[in-house]
């Protein structure tokens, strides 16, 4: 039996809501976890903690998970907006 962990760490908010956004787009897709780490090129266990919000993910990662959900960089960040957010003005 494997006993979870407690690091007592809070994990940061844009990471969990990163994670949330990757594993709703691949369930959409019909991929179990196993097969999406294999298509992204990423392990099947670190995958579970991207989608945890454990890890943050290197920009190179990032994009090769956008890459295999067949999706364009903006199109994926979407998700993340938060409604009525204002975008910062130069």
């Amino acid at each position: 039996m494997v006993n979870a962990v407690d690091s007592g760490k809070k994990k940061a908010p844009e990471l969990v809501l990163f994670g949330e956004s990757v594993r709703r787009y691949r369930k959409e897709r019909g991929y179990s976890q196993e097969a999406f780490g294999d298509a992204c090129g990423i392990d099947r266990s670190y995958m579970g903690g991207i989608e945890r919000g454990e890890h943050n993910l290197a920009l190179i990662n990032i994009l090769k998970i956008v890459a295999a959900l067949d999706m364009q960089p903006s199109e994926f960040f979407q998700a993340m907006d938060r409604p009525g957010r204002k975008p910062k003005r130069a």
